[in-house]
């Protein structure tokens, strides 16, 4: 099964005042396992940067200048999206932004389907905090790396939530890896020393210790059986 974890920054909070989508991230998942296939890219706004969006993700109007507008990588989104499922946390945020980001550009609205792991999180921890931060160190997922938002980041972190919303990966349960596979593809009997037969029928001196110690057993049931 194929799914896309995805993730933005923006400007702001409501894409209807205006705000726009500075970054995009995704990776694609196999049965819930990153394949290491990612999209990413930064997005010029063609706006200014308010103060409070940019404490949240350090992204300056001066960086994001240097990058394309949403219209030139729509085409490159859609395609590594496909079809599948999406995994977003607040999924009615980041739709409500890229559905704004597609309009602008002529493209219809997302079709996909989508997990939203918000949702997913409040099911299963009722009452207690959900937002990303909260849990990864629920989780014990390293957040070294999270000095600010950032799309890029975030999305290998929800990645990781994903897993241990589901249930988490079962540790002893792997496959042999590709090495062990090939290793044991190459083992054929040819490989095994050839030893000669192990003899089957008891000697002289084992079936006469074998007769004294049947004599040591009284009302043995085969003597009895006369």
């Amino acid at each position: 099964m194929r799914e896309i974890v995805v993730d933005t920054e923006t400007t702001g909070l409501d894409p209807q005042s205006g705000h726009r989508i500075v970054e995009i991230a995704a990776i694609e998942l196999m049965h819930h396992v990153p394949t290491g296939r990612r999209f990413h890219c930064y997005v010029n706004p063609e706006r200014d940067m308010p103060p409070d969006a940019y404490a949240v993700h350090g992204l300056s109007e001066e960086f994001l200048a240097g990058y394309p507008p949403f219209a030139a990588a729509v085409d490159e989104f859609l395609a590594f999206v496909g079809d599948a499922p999406l995994v977003i946390h607040n999924a009615e945020f980041d739709i409500a932004f890229l559905n704004a980001e597609l309009a602008r550009a002529g493209r219809p609205f997302l079709a996909a389907n989508y997990v939203d792991t918000l949702l997913l999180a409040r099911r299963r921890f009722p009452g207690a905090p959900a937002s990303l931060d909260a849990l990864c160190r629920r989780f014990a997922i390293d957040l070294a790396a999270r000095e600010k938002h950032g799309a890029e980041i975030d999305c290998g972190l929800l990645a990781d939530v994903y897993v241990e919303l589901l249930g988490g990966r079962q540790p002893g349960l792997d496959f042999a890896t590709a090495e062990t596979a090939r290793a044991l593809d190459l083992m054929s009997f040819e490989d095994r020393p050839i030893r000669p037969p192990r003899p089957h029928a008891a000697t002289p001196e084992e079936l006469s210790a074998h007769r004294a110690l049947l004599a040591t057993i009284s009302n043995a049931m085969w003597n009895l059986a006369g």
